[in-house]
């Protein structure tokens, strides 16, 4: 059988991953644009094809429905939008991708906030006809929330308005006018037919006005290697690994993730809460030791010295250590119907670090269609964004969420049924 999907270029484990997650109102196009960028990069199979074939012609269709693609639920099939998140994954010879095809209702908030959280990009679709809407704003929102570095303002279906320069130019005018209440730092601009595949892989001929680079071009060459924090050294404990080998009979090695910073061999290093200090002897991975490691690389660290360390604590550097304290201010996406109980005790997951806490306060909670904040109302129910304090039981180190998404997030848990009840980013 045929495949369609192109084989990985050499070296791919090592190819540079770039996450992006999509959002826009319903019937923007978003299943319609993966699709297309999927059809287009030669990454379906052929019995995908052949399935997504069969469904639009039951739809009667008169062509293939590329949405069909990433809406894999039955009733997102039967009534045209998504509801859940769907993660595709791809790869080109410059790049491999993890996409999140995010809903665009309101009600789903919590969908795109989960599948945002950890994208390096934000493909913010905008019907050309309709121009900056609500929902427009209420995703830039999002995405500002998140500090997603990189956002991309595809506007979609540009066949239906003449391919007009005019309006292209009218609608970045409108989103730039809003975009300076928020803090993104990159935003991009690219005229396209998610339906037709203008400007999406291959450039347009109906666009000669419009000089930048296919949608494509940007998602394999926009520079991402730049934001993560490499100043602050940040390095959660997740694992202690006690060789039993006859190589390795006293091996202490602290597995984690990096979270920041860069971490050299010979370095000096501060464990946290203990305060204790020693030097970085070897940097390990599975089958081979590096002279330093990167975030966000997985790695294994010994020390020159025996020291209590556990999963929980942290090693930094010297200096630029992280905040440290049980009195948290964050901002909190509600995730669950049940609402949040003022003064009600939940578990929480910062890095490695489990602690319990007490919501002590509700500060004011966002109307994220309006963008105004609400100081009247208490009441947090699911989808909702507000602003809280809260009391941990033990102290958490961490950083503004703005300067490290790793350190500055965390999640908050019922203790009663285990659900993750609030996605966090720390102010």
């Amino acid at each position: 059988m045929q495949n369609l999907k192109a084989d990985p270029a050499p070296g791919y484990l090592d190819m540079e991953l770039l996450r992006f997650t999509t959002a826009g109102s319903v019937d923007d196009g978003k299943s319609t644009l993966i699709g297309r960028l999927l059809f287009d990069s030669k990454a379906i199979f052929e019995d995908q094809m052949e399935a997504i074939t069969s469904a639009s012609l039951r739809k009667g269709d008169e062509g293939v429905d590329l949405a069909l693609l990433t809406d894999g639920l039955r009733a997102e099939r039967e009534q045209g939008i998504t509801i859940d998140v769907a993660y595709r994954y791809f790869a080109t010879p410059k790049r491999k991708f993890i996409i999140a095809d995010t809903p665009g209702h309101i009600q789903y908030t919590r969908n795109m906030v989960t599948g945002a959280s950890s994208a390096n990009l934000a493909l913010i679709l905008v019907d050309a006809r309709h121009g900056v809407i609500e929902q427009t704003l209420r995703h830039a929102y999002i995405a500002s929330l998140l500090q997603i570095p990189h956002v991309v303002i595809c506007v979609n279906k540009m066949d239906l308005v003449g391919f007009s320069h005019e309006v292209f130019e009218r609608i970045r005018s409108q989103f730039l006018t809003f975009a300076g209440k928020l803090d993104i730092k990159d935003v991009r601009f690219v005229p396209i037919s998610a339906k037709l595949g203008d400007n999406v892989v291959e450039r347009s001929v109906h666009t000669a006005w419009y000089e930048g680079p296919t949608l494509m071009y940007l998602l394999e060459n926009i520079h991402i290697a730049g934001d993560q924090n490499h100043v602050d050294v940040r390095f959660p404990v997740q694992y202690v690994i006690r060789s039993q080998s006859e190589e390795f009979p006293d091996y202490r090695g602290y597995a984690g993730r990096l979270a920041g910073g860069i971490m050299k061999v010979g370095d000096d290093v501060k464990v946290l809460p203990s305060g204790l200090v020693s030097k970085i002897k070897s940097i390990d991975t599975f089958n081979s030791q590096l002279d330093f490691a990167i975030a966000p690389q997985s790695v294994s660290i010994t020390l020159e010295d025996d020291l209590d360390i556990s999963r929980g604590d942290m090693l930094t550097s010297g200096k630029n250590g992280p905040r440290a304290g049980q009195d948290i201010r964050l901002m909190i996406c509600w995730l669950t119907r049940k609402p949040l109980q003022l003064n009600g005790k939940y578990a929480v997951k910062h890095t490695t670090r489990d602690v319990r806490c007490v919501i002590r306060e509700i500060d004011y909670k966002m109307d994220i269609n309006s963008l105004e904040k609400n100081y009247e109302s208490k009441e947090i129910g699911l989808n909702d964004i507000a602003c809280i304090n809260i009391k941990t039981t033990k102290p958490l180190f961490y950083d503004p969420y703005r300067l490290n998404r790793n350190t500055g997030s965390l999640i908050i848990i019922d203790e009663a049924t285990n659900e993750t009840v609030g996605a966090g980013m720390i102010i």
